[in-house]
């Protein structure tokens, strides 16, 4: 899967994804709409992300959350 929204320069950021450039991470976006925050509010917040920038930040997390668990197992809680 291409990412061409999604950056990565070891000069910036210490090499972390971050959104066409900008100094806004990947995960700080994942982060934000995990705690509850809007799309809408995010896009006010960071006036210099658009929506798609949201919307490949969510497909990259995806795709590397579903790499890092195909590489490993881990521990399931048995269901009572």
């Amino acid at each position: 899967m291409r990412f061409g929204r999604i950056t990565a320069n070891p000069a910036q950021m210490g090499g972390v994804p971050c959104i066409r450039g900008l100094r806004i991470p990947v995960a700080t976006i994942i982060g934000l709409l995990a705690q509850g925050m809007s799309r809408a509010q995010v896009l006010t917040d960071y006036p210099d992300l658009e929506p798609e920038d949201i919307e490949e930040a969510l497909r990259y997390a995806a795709a590397a959350t579903a790499v890092a668990v195909d590489e490993r197992q881990l521990p399931l809680v048995a269901s009572a």
